[in-house]
């Protein structure tokens, strides 16, 4: 049996320290949008790049991104609320409260909300990349032209099949 072990200390400190973020339900999203809000609970930049956490609150109109990869972060979905599809490079799967899917760094994958209800999902990012400007932009993509989308999705490190 193989044992992955914990890395190696980066807090040197003797008696720890004050530096918890707490945020509560209440807050308001950092972005609305039409399809979709989005809470930046932990976004790389908070995380010192080990992770960025994101609540994605879906509304009921058919939205989500088509199959794609990415070449640098891992992706886990967690359903909060709802029925979101998720696609794992093979199937389409009906996931609900509960259920999860992690995407490995080049694992193809999409998901949708096609319920015609609202759901609610929280997606992780690993390490933490800043996709928020992802988030942000890619309500532009339709005005931008060929190149300027191209550079757009190799930025955010977004790559359609």
């Amino acid at each position: 049996m193989s044992l992955v072990s914990y890395p190696e200390p980066r807090y040197h400190g003797e008696g720890g320290e004050i530096s918890a973020r707490f945020r509560p339900v209440t807050a308001a999203p950092e972005l609305a949008g039409a399809a979709a809000s989005y809470h930046y609970l932990a976004t790389g930049a908070s995380t010192g790049g080990e992770f960025g956490l994101y609540r994605v609150d879906m509304g009921a109109v058919p939205s989500g991104p088509g199959t794609h990869f990415h070449r640098t972060i891992s992706e886990t979905f967690f359903v909060l609320s709802g029925t979101v599809r998720l696609f794992d490079g093979e199937r389409w799967i009906d996931a609900v409260a509960g259920d999860s899917l992690y995407v490995p760094v080049g694992g193809l994958h999409a998901f949708r909300n096609e319920s015609g209800e609202p759901a609610s999902l929280l997606l992780l990012f690993a390490p933490g990349a800043p996709r928020e400007g992802y988030f942000e932009g890619i309500q532009d993509v339709a005005g931008m032209s060929g190149g300027e989308r191209a550079e757009f999705y190799l930025r955010h490190d977004n790559h359609w099949v």
